[in-house]
């Protein structure tokens, strides 16, 4: 069984991976182009998410309730992101 500390270091090991990937990706292409800004709101957006889930594993029991309300942080992560990239939903925040 994993301690919150592990888990904390887990998370932050996972958002830099997820982090290099664009990194990585533009030194090799012209078509991924992001700023200081793009990758400090990512980073924001991903450690809010990874401590949300880890605060619901702390606090709920329930692993039913665990598995949705993670699930829930998730699926708000991904629209949150989806607004920012491209405007899906066409707010001030959008990205295009």
């Amino acid at each position: 069984m994993l301690t919150p500390t592990n888990r904390l270091y887990i998370i932050l090991a996972i958002i830099m991976l997820v982090l290099l990937i664009p990194a990585i990706a533009m030194q090799f292409s012209e078509e991924v182009k992001w700023s200081l800004k793009d990758f400090l709101v990512a980073g924001i957006l991903l450690l809010i998410a990874g401590l949300s889930c880890e605060w619901i594993l702390q606090r709920i029991k329930k692993k039913r309730d665990r598995i949705l309300l993670c699930a829930g942080v998730f699926f708000l992560f991904l629209l949150v992101w989806a607004e920012l990239a491209v405007g899906i939903f066409g707010t001030p925040f959008a990205g295009s």
